[in-house]
C-alpha cells in the first residue's frame, strides 16, 4: 500500500504530540509509578521575555523611577527594605513570607543574545551563546536516566508541541495539550488502521511508529489524570486548566518527574503594565490554587516550581509605555523543601548597565546544574558538563 501526502500530513500531525523515539513503542507493557515521596519538578516558561523590573521592584532605587516615569510600578508589595513584588502576584508575598518562595535576581549568561527565538533556544538547551545544540538540558537528562524508565512519560509537556528543552539525543518527553482529547484523537480507527499497514521508507517507518507509540501512551496518560481528580478550584483560564491537569497526574500513580508548562507572551513593547497584569494575575490564581491543591494532598514537600524567561528588559522605558528587549531577569522557586528562602542574592545594579542593560551575574546553568543534582538526583556534570559548582537553595 501506497502513503498518500493526505495519509502523511495526518500521521504527522498525531505524531508531532509525542515525538518518542521508537524504541519505546514496547515500554507500554510495563508499568513503574514514582517512589514514594519522590521529588517532582515543574517548570513554566514565561514565554515572550517577562520584564524583571516591574515584577521584583526596586522600591528604594532612584534610578528605577527616574528611567520609567510612566512605567514604574509605584505600589508593589513590600518583600525587604528595598525590594517589592509587583501588586498582581499577591500570593507569590504570601508564600515569600511563609519561607515557600526563593528568588534568584541577575540571572542570564555571558554574550547574551536578544532575539527571542535564539535566546530561548540557549536557555532550553543550556549552550553557550556561541554553541548550537539539538538537544535540550532535561532531554539531556531523560538520556541520562531513562535507562531505568519502564515508560515513555518521565518528562511530560503541556502543550500542542514539544520544546527543544525536552529533547534529547536518545529520549525525548511527551507533548499533550488535553489528556482526553489526545485520547479520543488516538482511538479513531482510521489512526488504528494506518498503524496496520506498516510501510518500510524510513521516514514513514518512523512516523508509523512513533504514531503507534502515541496511541498506546495517550491510554495510559488519560486513564491517570482520570484515576484521582482534583476537587481543588483552579481558575478557569488556559493556564488554569493546564495546572490542573498537572496536579491529577502528580496525584495519580504515573511515573512523571518533570512537568513543563508555559505562558505569554510577555513581550511587552507596547502597554505593559496592562499586559503584565493580566498574565500575572492568571498565574497568581492558578498557583494559588495548585499550592493548595498540592498541600491538601500532602505534596507540596515533594514539589518544586521553577520560573524563568528567555530574557528580561532594558532598564529605560520607551515611548510606547513599554520596554524593549534585555539581558538578566530573575527566577522564582516555589516548594516546600526550600532551603534558603527569599531573594538569594542582591537586587539588580542600575548603576553599571552595558549600553542600557542589566549585566547578569549568575549563569543560569549554574541554577540548572543546582535542579539536577540537589531536586533530581542526577549527574549534571554528565547532562550539562557545568563543573563550576551549585548554589544551596535546595
Amino acid at each position: 500500500m501506497l502513503i498518500k501526502r493526505r495519509e502523511f500530513l495526518k500521521i504527522s500531525s498525531l505524531a508531532t504530540a509525542s515525538l518518542l523515539m521508537p524504541n519505546f513503542l514496547k515500554a507500554m507493557t510495563l508499568d513503574e509509578a514514582l517512589a514514594p515521596n519522590q521529588n517532582i519538578l515543574i517548570v513554566l516558561q514565561f514565554t515572550g521575555g517577562n520584564d524583571g523590573l516591574n515584577t521584583i521592584v526596586p522600591a528604594k532605587n532612584d534610578i528605577y523611577f527616574r528611567e520609567r516615569k510612566t512605567l514604574a510600578v509605584q505600589d508593589s508589595l513590600s518583600l525587604t527594605d528595598e525590594a517589592g513584588i509587583n501588586p498582581s502576584l499577591s500570593y507569590f508575598k504570601e508564600l515569600f513570607d511563609n519561607g515557600e518562595l526563593s528568588v534568584m535576581n541577575n540571572v542570564g549568561y555571558p554574550n547574551p543574545d536578544k532575539s527571542h527565538f535564539r535566546s530561548m533556544d540557549i536557555w532550553q538547551s543550556a549552550s553557550r551563546s556561541d554553541e548550537f545544540l539539538e538537544t535540550g538540558w532535561l532531554g539531556r537528562f531523560l538520556d541520562e536516566e531513562c535507562y531505568r524508565c519502564e515508560h515513555p512519560t518521565q518528562a511530560l509537556e503541556v502543550d500542542d508541541m514539544l520544546s527543544l528543552a525536552l529533547k534529547g539525543e536518545n529520549n525525548k518527553a511527551f507533548a499533550f495539550k488535553d489528556p482526553k482529547r489526545l485520547y479520543q484523537t488516538s482511538q479513531e480507527k482510521y489512526f488504528k488502521s494506518l498503524y496496520d499497514h506498516h510501510h518500510d521508507d524510513e521516514t514513514v517507518s518512523y512516523l508509523y511508529q512513533t504514531l503507534g507509540s502515541t496511541i498506546n501512551n495517550a491510554d495510559y496518560i488519560f486513564e491517570k489524570s482520570k484515576a484521582k481528580k482534583t476537587e481543588q478550584a483552579y481558575p478557569n483560564s488556559q493556564l488554569g486548566k493546564d495546572f490542573k491537569t498537572v496536579a491529577s497526574l502528580i496525584k495519580s500513580d504515573i511515573n512523571t518527574q518533570v512537568y513543563y508548562l508555559s505562558i505569554g507572551s510577555f513581550d511587552t513593547h507596547v502597554n505593559q503594565n496592562d499586559r503584565q497584569k493580566k498574565l500575572f494575575g492568571d498565574i497568581n490564581e492558578t498557583v494559588k490554587s495548585f499550592v493548595a491543591d498540592m498541600k491538601s494532598n500532602g505534596l507540596f514537600n515533594n514539589i518544586l516550581l521553577m520560573t524563568f524567561s528567555e530574557f528580561g528588559r532594558r532598564v529605560a522605558q520607551n515611548a510606547s509605555n513599554g520596554t524593549d528587549h534585555g539581558t538578566a531577569n530573575q527566577m522564582f522557586f516555589i516548594g516546600g523543601g526550600l532551603k534558603k528562602k527569599g531573594l538569594l542574592n542582591a537586587l539588580p545594579d542600575l548603576q553599571n548597565l552595558n549600553e542600557g542593560d542589566l549585566i547578569y551575574k549568575e549563569d543560569f546553568r549554574k541554577v540548572y546544574s543546582t535542579i539536577l543534582k540537589n531536586w533530581l538526583k542526577a549527574d549534571s556534570s554528565k547532562v550539562l558538563g557545568w563543573k563550576d559548582g551549585i548554589y544551596d537553595f535546595i
